[in-house]
Formats: structure tokens, C-alpha cells, sequence
């Protein structure tokens, strides 16, 4: 028998802005998280304030913005124009507030709806706003949402501007911690989209004077280009292309409105197909598309009157049309590239002979592997790949219905009692567990044909959708969870080669992680402490005196799938896989996984004295 529940007036609740906001805090920021991600909360906090100092400087007002992060609290201060006084307050704490509902003011911002500041004020437990201008001065503080002070100030003489500090919740994001890694990539974005604007963070400066030009400057190595960056400007668009002579994937960097959509749109869509119809024109070929987008590494930003997102955090353009009198997204970029690239190719000839040599590289090795491309999708299927290696979550990166879309992690295990344990302990919403058979080969120096020709990488491919571009990548976070000894180091060693060699935009663009698991568990009868070092372990046992049974885990197998519950739950440890901007992919792999052993050999005796010399201290 069914159980009646009473539905009354009493049953109905009417939220206020900020007890909203702290309830489901995803639907205006994405993803909570630890600081782990780029695209975890409290990055979408820091960008939610500075994306209204950048609409500042686009508007003409205050050329230099500085940023100071210590510890958990967070400044950003600019010389715009300084919010109007009797309304610092509103702005900050009244939902559908702000200057950017004016379309005279902000034709082509990105915060369109209201909201930013609202979320990062009532997820902080610190807040504080201040602006001024016209010689005055207003401030207000804030604790979760509600304010707590006020302040009016006359004839000061601070320069005009907003200064924005916060210090999100602990409540709410589990020990979290910004990495400098991440705030640094997101305000080298901000200044590669706004030539002329000064960015300081923590006294380090940030500045671009040639745009998109610079963003692939930076993040490709010179050596490894097939030609000169192609770099293209019109009035609402901005591209640079060109060609990686090593790498096989796409590379694509797009942005809306100064916004980094790193899942796309429909501006992206736009010039991949414009790509190809314009080189097909010009070359007078009909060229398999996914010759002609080969290892290209690009970036693309296009201004839109009141563009529409399909999420609160803005990462995919839904917009098909510019606004105003302009035609739609698709017909803008598609007739800005036939005009422009195609009048850049014709003056400049010996890059478009470039072009066309790597098109027709790609073309002889695809018609080389489409054999073995066929065989390895039918063993694929006959692999069972959804039962067998794979055990799949429910919902899906490419789902872009799916609020949960950003949470989305597939764990990368050795051996069945690994995979088994993570498999019954994991959120099969949103967790999906890949199982490897053995040590992967290290597939230093060999070309894409050993991704189709071994089972391992094939199986791995195809479970991540990552073929060609890493548009349809079907997990936000790719995790290697291996055991903490000497094969299971060499195991994500291998891993990381293999992404490093064939799909490197996997760990340029953060989605490759390594899980950490406690190595010790210290207790007593009434307390657990698990500790994933010694020095966590020395501090486990003086709080647990006299005498507390202390296991050491020697692989993720040992861990019960009760216990490993929390270490792939709320309290998850990532430690991201990140390159050295000042190394080359290519000088990386030789060194780890090349015949260098002499130079290798010295490095791996240097650094295990530092790790015996720390031990001894101990």
C-alpha cells in the first residue's frame, strides 16, 4: 500500500535569492569541486567578478586590473568607472540587477542576466564590494548573502574603480585550494582577448598585443609548426590557424564575448565546416573534411549581441544568430573565411602550398589505416566494449541537457580487483570505469596506427570518443588510478605517454587526473583517520595515543569498496597532469620514455637522494 502524503499551502516554499543560490549552487556555477579542475566553482567565482572588469576596459575605462589570491581569500580591483554609489548594494545582492540589461551600455557582454555577483556574494562567507568615483566612496560587506555592513565615504582620494573581495565557503566547496595554474591560463585568455590590457596577479604581469595570434604562440612550440600562424581580424571576429607537424588530433580554442566556450557552439561548428569549404574552394579538391582538419591547432572569438549559452557557466554558444542587422552565426563565419583566408592563401602561396601537402599527408594515412580502422571498430564490438571493459555512467559529456555534464570522470584501473572495487563504490551516475588488462605498451616514437592495431589504446579510444577532435569527449575528467607502488607509477607513466603522443589536447586543455588513495589507514575504536602520506601518517598516530592499528595499503584492491566510497566521493584527491609552458611535448617524451638513459639515469639518482635525505630528516 502507498503511503498518502498531504499536499497543502504548507507544503509550498518561496526561496529568497541567496538561500536559492546555496541550495543549488550548480545551476549557476557549474560544478562544485576542490580547486582541482579549471572548471570547478571557485574559478567560476573568480571569473564572475573579473568578467565585469573586462566589460570596464571594453568599454574604454581603466586599462589595468590586478588580482591578488592568498591563501582562500580573493581581490580584484579595476579602474572602470566604479559602480553607482547608491547602488553598490543592489548590484551584489538583488537578482536581475544590473548595467548590462542597458544594450546601449553593453551591446556584447557576457554577463547578460544578472546573476554573477549574486552567486559568488551568497557563496561566500566573506564578501566585500567597493567602488568609487566622483571623488566619493561606497562599500558593503556581506556573510553568505546577508549583509553586514555598510560605509559611505566623502572626498576621498582613491582612484576610481571596483574592488571585489571574497572567500568561498567551506561548506560548500570541500577543502578547496586555487592553483596558480589555472587563474594564470584564464588570465592569459583574458589579455590574448583584449590586446592593450594589463592583468597583474600576485605582482606577476599579463599582456597580449597581437590576440589570438599570441594564445598559439604560446601554446605551441615554434619547431612544431607546419607553417606561420595564419592571423585574421574582422569587426566581430578574430581567428588564428595553422597546422601541427607532430600532432594528430584537432586543437581548437574558441570564445564568445571574451567567454572561453571550451565546449563549443555553434561558432565552433561554423568554422570547422567553413575550414573546409573554404580550402576545398581554394584548392579546387574535394578533400575528406577530416583531412583537411587534421592536426590543426586554431582559435576563434566572436562577439554576439546578447548572446544565449546553454548553461549559467557559459562553456557552449547556442546563438544562431549575431543580433542585429548581421546574418546568422553560421553565414558570418562562414563568409569571413572564404574572404579572408582565401585572399591570405593567395598572397601568400608557400603556406598554402604547406597546407595542401599536410592535406594530402593526412589523406594517404587515412586511406593507409582505413583497413585497420575497420577491424579495430569490429573488435571493438565484439569486445563488448559497454560490459566488458567499460563499465559506463548514466549520463554522458556530449548530453548537453544534463546539468551534470562537467562531473562527468571515467576512472582508468589495472586489473579486476581494482576495477571491481572503484566499480561498486563509484556514482553510477556520473562515474564511469575502465578496466586495462596489464602494462599498456610505451608507445613513444610510433605513429597513430599502433591506437588501432593494440587492443588496449583501441578499446581506450573508442571509450573516450576522442578519434578525432575532443568535441565529443564523453568524460569531462579522464582519471589514472593506479597503485602506489613501482608498476603502478610505471603504468600512469605509460598512460600519460600515450596522451602525451596521439590526444595531448587531453592534458592541455585539463581533463587528465591522477587519483590519489591513502596509503595508510590509522585508528582506534573510535576514530578513522586514512592518510595518503608520512607525515599525515606521524600526525594520525599522535592524535590517535596510545597505540592505534595502522595498515598500509600496498593496492587499491586491498581498499574495501565501503572505504573507497570516500576517497571517489565528496572528498576526492586530484592531482591534475599539467605541461611545462617552457618544455615542448616532444623534449618531454624524449627525456622520460626516449634512449636517453645516461641523462635520465643521473636525474632519477638526484632526485631519490632528495627523497632519501627527506626520509632521514623524518
Amino acid at each position: 500500500m502507498i503511503e498518502q502524503t498531504n499536499y497543502t499551502e504548507d507544503n509550498i516554499r518561496s526561496l529568497d535569492w541567496k538561500e536559492h543560490i546555496r541550495m543549488r549552487p550548480g545551476m549557476y556555477i557549474g560544478k562544485l569541486g576542490d580547486g582541482s579542475s579549471p572548471d570547478d566553482g571557485i574559478y567560476i567565482l573568480l571569473k564572475e567578478v573579473l568578467d565585469n572588469s573586462i566589460d570596464e576596459y571594453v568599454m574604454g575605462a581603466g586599462k589595468t586590473i590586478e588580482i591578488s589570491i592568498q591563501g582562500n581569500k580573493v581581490i580584484v580591483r579595476d579602474y572602470g568607472r566604479g559602480i553607482p554609489l547608491g547602488k553598490v548594494v543592489d548590484v551584489v545582492s538583488k537578482m536581475n540587477t544590473g548595467g548590462k540589461y542597458d544594450s546601449r551600455a553593453f551591446k556584447k557582454s557576457v554577463g547578460l542576466n544578472g546573476v554573477g555577483t549574486k552567486a559568488v556574494n551568497a557563496l561566500s562567507v566573506y564578501f566585500r564590494v567597493e567602488s568609487t568615483r566622483d571623488g566619493k566612496s561606497a562599500s558593503a560587506e556581506f556573510h553568505q548573502g546577508n549583509l553586514t555592513n555598510q560605509e559611505m565615504l566623502e572626498d576621498t582620494s582613491r582612484r576610481k574603480g571596483t574592488k571585489v573581495s571574497f572567500v568561498p565557503d567551506d561548506t560548500i566547496f570541500k577543502n578547496y585550494k586555487f592553483r596558480s595554474e589555472y587563474v594564470e591560463k584564464m588570465l592569459r585568455n583574458y589579455v590574448y582577448l583584449n590586446p592593450g590590457l594589463t592583468i597583474v596577479f600576485n605582482g606577476e604581469k599579463f599582456y597580449s598585443e597581437n590576440g589570438l595570434k599570441d594564445l598559439l604562440g604560446d601554446n605551441t612550440n615554434e619547431s612544431d609548426l607546419a607553417y606561420p600562424i595564419i592571423h585574421l581580424r574582422g569587426d566581430d571576429i578574430e581567428v588564428a590557424l595553422t597546422h601541427s607537424k607532430t600532432q594528430y588530433s584537432e586543437e581548437y580554442h574558441s570564445f564568445v564575448n571574451g567567454q572561453n566556450t571550451t565546449q563549443g557552439g555553434t561558432h565552433l561548428a561554423a568554422f570547422r565546416e567553413a575550414l573546409v569549404k573554404t580550402l576545398r574552394e581554394f584548392f579546387g579538391k574535394n578533400y575528406d573534411a577530416s583531412d583537411v582538419r587534421k592536426s590543426v591547432v586554431s582559435a576563434i572569438s566572436i562577439k554576439v549581441m546578447e548572446p544565449v549559452f546553454e548553461s549559467q557557466t557559459k562553456t557552449k554558444l547556442g546563438s544562431t544568430d549575431m543580433g542585429g542587422d548581421l546574418p546568422t552565426v553560421r553565414t558570418y563565419v562562414n563568409d569571413f573565411l572564404k574572404t579572408h583566408l582565401d585572399n591570405y592563401l593567395h598572397k601568400n602561396p608557400e603556406t598554402a602550398d604547406k597546407i595542401q601537402r599536410k592535406i594530402l599527408q593526412a589523406e594517404r594515412e587515412r586511406k593507409e589505416l582505413s583497413g585497420i580502422r575497420k577491424l579495430a571498430k569490429d573488435r571493438a564490438k565484439k569486445a563488448n566494449l559497454h560490459n566488458k571493459k567499460l563499465r559506463d555512467c548514466r549520463i554522458h559529456f556530449g548530453d548537453t541537457k544534463n546539468e551534470r555534464n562537467l562531473e562527468t570522470t571515467i576512472f582508468i584501473t589495472e586489473g579486476d580487483s581494482a576495477s571491481g572495487s572503484i566499480t561498486k563504490s563509484r556514482d553510477v551516475n556520473t562515474q564511469a570505469v575502465f578496466s586495462l588488462k596489464g602494462k599498456p605498451l610505451n608507445c613513444y616514437g610510433l605513429t597513430k596506427k599502433i591506437v588501432y592495431e593494440n587492443e588496449e589504446f583501441n578499446l581506450l579510444q573508442a571509450a573516450l570518443n576522442i578519434e578525432e577532435s575532443l568535441e565529443d569527449l564523453r568524460y569531462n575528467n579522464i582519471v589514472i588510478a593506479t597503485d602506489a607502488d613501482v608498476d603502478g607509477m610505471h603504468i600512469r607513466l605509460l598512460l600519460i605517454t600515450f596522451f602525451l603522443q596521439f590526444f595531448p589536447e587531453v592534458i592541455k586543455e585539463g581533463h587528465l587526473y591522477i587519483l590519489q588513495t591513502p596509503l595508510f589507514r590509522v585508528r582506534n575504536k573510535k576514530e578513522t583517520i586514512y592518510c595518503y602520506s608520512d607525515e599525515e601518517r606521524h600526525y594520525a598516530i599522535d592524535k590517535l595515543k596510545p597505540k592505534p592499528e595502522i595498515t598500509r595499503f600496498k593496492g587499491l584492491g586491498e581498499i574495501s569498496p565501503d572505504e573507497f566510497r570516500h576517497f571517489i566521493g565528496e572528498d576526492i584527491r586530484l592531482d591534475p597532469v599539467m605541461l611545462d609552458k617552457d618544455k615542448s611535448i616532444e623534449e618531454l617524451l624524449e627525456f622520460y620514455m626516449g634512449k636517453n638513459t645516461p641523462t635520465r639515469q643521473e636525474f632519477i639518482i638526484n632526485n631519490l637522494k632528495v627523497e632519501l635525505d627527506v626520509l632521514e630528516e623524518k
